[in-house]
């Protein structure tokens, strides 16, 4: 078969880029709330450079050429299930799912609705409600009804376009936490480091022509699968569970976002 065929994963090679560092994770403000939602010491971005045209149609065939490639194996971090230690794939992976993830939104006042709807109070605090569960999450507050309960006469507020938003995708992460979160009475925290993680990940430019700004990347939802089953981003499945590939094709950058739920790092 000739190089560059369907099938062929010789196409892209990748190298591991360890110098670029994500500040969004590790300023002190970041770390400190991390760990109060119990995902501190869980959740990770690592950069990688590859060296072709990225085509989107083509991203089952990138993503497995990046599983394979020698430079992705020996440093790929995920977290162990059986240890809960920061270990590398070490397992050939044989079947992939790639998920497109929408991304356009250019600002944060995509969650302006949230105190148009009384879910948040005018000086951002966010309204309690009663206790409920959807397993295996606690909802004590208007915010958390919006995020999980199909049936709450809030969850409208966004709809299923907006809700599949890379943006969107990484606020309700956020907010959802880890095993042990301690919820915020107030939206900014969440806001803030939405956003702050959002400009690391996703790259714009300026159109030529028409000066606006606009989103060169794209985003995808991945996993993959070894001949046991699912081995990244973890054997188990867990809506907190989550690996995104977001490619920047002018840079010929892929940044990979990554969080295994359960129990973060304690003070």
């Amino acid at each position: 078969m000739a190089a560059g065929e369907p099938g062929d994963l010789g196409g892209y090679y990748f190298r591991f880029l360890p110098q670029k560092t994500f500040q969004s994770l590790s300023v002190q403000e970041t770390t400190s709330r991390l760990r109060q939602w119990s995902m501190l010491g869980r959740i990770k971005a690592q950069a990688f450079g590859f060296d072709q045209t990225f085509q989107t149609y083509r991203k089952e065939e990138f993503v497995m050429a990046f599983f394979k490639d020698p430079n992705v194996i020996s440093n790929l971090k995920l977290l162990s299930d059986s240890s809960g230690q920061w270990i590398t794939l070490g397992t050939e992976v044989k079947k992939i799912e790639v998920i497109n993830v929408p991304c356009t939104q250019l600002s944060m006042s995509f969650f302006d609705r949230l105190y148009d709807e009384d879910i948040v109070r005018d000086n951002g605090h966010i309204v309690k409600c009663l206790d409920s569960f959807c397993d295996p999450f606690l909802i004590s507050d208007e915010l958390r009804k919006v995020l999980l309960e199909e049936d709450s006469e809030k969850y409208e507020v966004f709809s299923q376009p907006d809700r599949d938003e890379f943006l969107f995708c990484l606020f309700k992460h956020l907010c959802l936490g880890g095993a042990l979160c301690q919820y915020e009475d107030e939206l900014n925290p969440y806001l803030e480091t939405t956003k702050l993680l959002y400009k690391d990940l996703v790259s714009v430019r300026k159109h030529p022509q028409t000066k606006k700004i606009q989103i060169i990347s794209s985003v995808f939802k991945v996993t993959a699968y070894d001949s046991a089953g699912m081995c990244y981003p973890s054997t188990k499945s867990h809506e907190q569970t989550f690996s995104y590939f977001i490619v920047d094709p002018i840079k010929r950058h892929v940044h990979v976002l990554y969080h295994c739920y359960g129990v973060g790092e304690m003070p």
